[in-house]
């Protein structure tokens, strides 16, 4: 499976971050309920990787993905951890490098033309918008379509359920990120039927 066909796999891919292994779990049935089979387990706490090898195990359906990956080096733990894709919130040569070297599908994250043309140099044609709402959101995308019409973006970064439409209608987006699918109340009240609900929502949202 290629980045192309994980990003179409789903309107949304819900960024995740997990405190210990039995609360992934929990979530990402959730989450798989509702209809969102692709995941990305950020790198952002102690347990991880911890939760990534276990929640790629949970199901053939699931598409769990590793976030946050800054080093080259971390191409390869995450193909031995399991995950079928990895998403840097920046990009380097370096890191589309070591990628490929791991046959991880990578879905790199760039913000400016600059960071764009490096990331098409380098093969990438789908890419992360990020941080999508601080640096100008739709109206950003739609500056990026004209010089830029055959990148297909992932925006992510202070999307909501409320603006997550207004991204999905451009026709430079396949999909957007984000957090609200897991809001921290839900979460620690153990909520996970309302964690589906949520999840259930964003899979019904239309795309361009």
């Amino acid at each position: 499976m290629n980045i192309n066909d994980i990003v179409r796999a789903g309107p949304v891919v819900p960024v995740l971050q997990f405190d210990n292994v039995e609360q992934g779990e929990q979530v990402s049935r959730a989450l798989l309920a509702g209809g969102v089979r692709v995941l990305e387990i950020t790198l952002r706490t102690p347990a991880a990787m911890d939760v990534i090898r276990h929640v790629a195990g949970l199901s053939d359906e699931l598409i769990v993905g590793v976030g946050t990956l800054t080093r080259p080096e971390e191409m390869a733990q995450a193909v031995a951890a399991g995950a079928r894709f990895g998403v840097s919130p920046g990009y380097t040569p370096a890191l589309g490098a070591a990628a490929k070297a791991a046959g991880l599908p990578l879905l790199p994250g760039v913000v400016t033309p600059s960071d764009i043309l490096a990331a098409l140099a380098d093969g990438y044609e789908t890419v992360k918008f990020f941080p999508a709402e601080p640096s100008g959101g739709v109206p950003m995308l739609k500056a990026l379509y004209g010089p830029f019409r055959d990148v297909r973006f992932c925006p992510t970064g202070g999307i909501s359920a409320e603006s997550a439409p207004s991204y999905l209608a451009q026709p430079n987006v396949v999909c957007v990120g984000g957090s609200w699918l897991t809001p921290k109340a839900l979460v620690d009240a153990k909520d996970w039927d309302g964690i589906t609900r949520l999840a259930r929502a964003a899979s019904a949202l239309p795309r361009a």
